[in-house]
């Protein structure tokens, strides 16, 4: 048997500031965009691999999510506590590079962690947690 991810959710609070940073700031190509009312996903994934994506969608619009629990996911996004994210590259310092040079959130600079991986970390428009470790 084989299995793969196929697709992984994480959530949007600005779909255009979400399209800018996995189209144009991480390079990845749009697959999917799709709206219903006001709300929108929207599935990226790297090129070359049809076969993985990200489906970045409005969070907490589940019928069963009380205002309360809306407040809270919304809080924890604001705070980098909700979604993550882990990417791989072969030029870690270049991605680093013109990520920051797009703007993004710099949570961490290149670094050679303890535990044997050398990585960096960013934040999403919406808050999300996403690392990127040197392959």
């Amino acid at each position: 048997m084989n299995i793969s991810i196929h697709y992984a959710f994480l959530p949007h609070t600005d779909p255009e500031a979400s399209l800018s940073f996995y189209r144009d700031a991480l390079g990845f190509e749009v697959r999917n965009d799709v709206g219903y009312e006001n709300m929108r996903w929207i599935t990226v994934g790297p090129v070359g691999q049809p076969d993985t994506s990200i489906v970045l969608h409005p969070p907490a619009v589940d019928p069963g999510v009380s205002e309360a629990e809306r407040s809270v996911i919304l809080d924890l996004m604001a705070k980098g506590a909700y979604g993550a994210l882990t990417l791989a590259t072969d030029d870690l310092d270049g991605f680093f590079a013109k990520l920051e040079a797009a703007g993004a959130d710099v949570v961490q600079e290149p670094i050679d962690q303890d535990y044997g991986v050398r990585d960096c970390a960013f934040r999403d428009p919406s808050g999300n947690l996403i690392r990127v470790n040197q392959r």
